[in-house]
């Protein structure tokens, strides 16, 4: 049942469509009598068993009466293709035979009838059973759609906190990781090398003259540039595991979980090269420079005992030599 019925039904719990499935115009014309003077029971009829399942979809009934003995189409062949139908399987259907039959009831049960009935039925009985089924139907579909809205809910308030711990997790201006996340994952990686006496690896990275920088061409293009470097390190990164972030002003990092110094030294290399490579202009060291990084690289297997600042003091200290050492390049310490 689509929204539309459900919002037209749900004003009255007593409301009700119901369709009937008859080869007999006699008996469709006996129900339909028999239903004329109750409140909010519409009736709709259906001679040709053929066009049941067509005429279901079309009207949404709440309730189905179906007749067993048809010619050219079984009663209970139709009952278990409503159910196998995917816009009337949740459909109440009242079966109405000619006969009380404990087989033929049983049958008609086991085909996915809801209730059984000897026609022609006394009308009050008839009455009841079809509100009865109906209010059941309503029910099921209102809980339905509560159940919809409450799952919709649900996954907004999911991606609403996947937004918010995503933007609480990242930095500003660069969108790597912020510090704080850094931190906290620095030290899973060093509490899991350390129980798997795996190595751990950290690149150190800084913005060569970048005071410089801000100062010659404004913290706009700083900003930019800063950009730009970032996207260098998020490249490098070529693993799920690897964590790049921004430290803090124009030094960045980079950790590198279960990686050899020789395989960080192709990372880092790569990285210093990709940034070069973005030629963007500077005035230092000298006229006509591009922008490059110095990198500090650490790789240490932690042992019982040890913390993960011991990584960051070796990776500033490889980082310090750098910088010592002329710039634009990898230091290890």
């Amino acid at each position: 049942m689509n929204d539309l019925q459900l919002d037209d039904f749900k004003t009255d719990e007593n409301a009700a469509m119901v369709l009937l499935v008859d080869d007999q115009a006699m008996i469709g014309e006996a129900v339909r009598r028999g239903l004329a003077h109750e409140d909010n029971i519409d009736f709709h009829f259906c001679a040709d068993p053929h066009q049941a399942i067509s005429q279901a979809i079309r009207i949404k009934p709440t309730v189905i009466l179906q007749d067993l003995v048809m010619p050219g189409l079984d009663g209970l062949t139709l009952v278990r293709e409503y159910r196998n139908h995917p816009a009337t399987q949740n459909i109440p259907i009242i079966v109405l035979s000619t006969k009380e039959d404990p087989l033929i009831k049983s049958a008609a049960f086991a085909a996915g009838a809801n209730d059984y009935l000897v026609k022609l039925p006394d009308n009050i009985e008839l009455v009841a059973r079809i509100r009865y089924h109906s209010r059941s139907y309503m029910t099921l579909l209102q809980r339905d759609a509560a159940y919809r809205a409450l799952r919709v809910s649900q996954q907004q308030l999911l991606d609403t906190n996947l937004v918010l711990q995503r933007l609480m997790n990242s930095d500003g201006l660069t969108g790597l990781s912020n510090r704080r996340h850094f931190d906290e994952y620095l030290e899973l990686e060093w509490r899991r090398a350390m129980r798997d006496q795996t190595q751990l690896s950290l690149l150190m990275i800084d913005v060569d003259f970048f005071k410089t920088y801000n100062d010659s061409f404004g913290h706009l293009e700083g900003d930019e540039a800063l950009r730009k470097v970032a996207a260098s390190i998020r490249d490098a990164s070529s693993r799920p595991s690897d964590l790049p972030a921004r430290y803090g002003g124009e030094e960045f990092a980079l950790v590198l979980p279960n990686t050899s110094p020789g395989g960080a030294r192709l990372v880092a290399e790569k990285l210093r090269q990709a940034v070069a490579a973005l030629k963007i202009p500077h005035i230092a060291p000298s006229e006509g420079a591009s922008l490059t990084i110095s990198i500090g690289l650490a790789t240490m297997t932690p042992l019982l005992g040890t913390d993960c600042r011991q990584l960051i003091s070796a990776a500033d200290k490889g980082l310090y030599l750098a910088k010592h050492n002329g710039r634009n390049q990898v230091g290890i310490e």
